[in-house]
């Protein structure tokens, strides 16, 4: 059977991080992407990045509105193997950790939780207050998995780009998803 993620990219700086993960799962013939992208995830990419809203939609299989809180997406019976939320502002972090559900990626990450499966948060901000913190720390407590850009450098990466894709990588294993190219520590001295 494939696999069915849903992708929020919200209004946080780092729109290339979810454009890059749909980048890395465009075109697996197992894998079924469901793309929603908040307002604000819609002007960061456009201020951000030379890629155009219509680009970006097209990585998806399916895309939804914002507004639009009865797709399918925002139903528990939706089966899906995970959400990544990517970037997530502390706006839209703050909305799912008090199931403020006005607007799509809120509510999809709600019943994601709801259901128990999986829902990684790639947080986008710094320096982090009580308030931040305490919403990553109850969501964290609620099964959610919080996973900030902090690039690797024990794989050597030559540029942000390489950075990025490993960054991307390793969120997309923690969903189970294996992208070859995937750089694994591996320490054998053991002295």
């Amino acid at each position: 059977m494939n696999k069915r993620i849903v992708i929020g990219i919200s209004g946080a700086t780092g729109a290339i991080l979810g454009i890059r993960l749909l980048e890395t799962l465009h075109g697996i013939p197992e894998i079924e992407t469901h793309l929603v992208i908040s307002e604000w995830g819609c002007r960061t990419i456009e201020m951000e990045t030379n890629w155009t809203l219509e680009e970006v939609r097209a990585l998806a299989d399916v895309w939804y509105s914002s507004k639009n809180v009865g797709a399918s997406i925002a139903s528990g019976s939706f089966r899906h193997d995970g959400m990544i939320v990517m970037p997530c502002s502390m706006k839209t972090l703050s909305a799912i950790t008090t199931g403020y559900t006005a607007e799509l990626i809120s509510r999809a990450a709600d019943v994601t939780l709801k259901e128990r499966r999986k829902l990684i948060l790639a947080v986008r901000e710094t320096p982090l207050h009580q308030i931040h913190l305490e919403n990553m720390l109850k969501l964290a407590q609620m099964g959610a998995v919080i996973y900030p850009f902090m690039p690797s450098f024990y794989n050597l990466p030559e540029s942000l780009d390489a950075a990025i894709n490993q960054y991307v990588r390793r969120v997309v294993s923690a969903i189970d998803i294996e992208i070859p190219g995937t750089y694994h520590w591996e320490n054998n001295d053991l002295s």
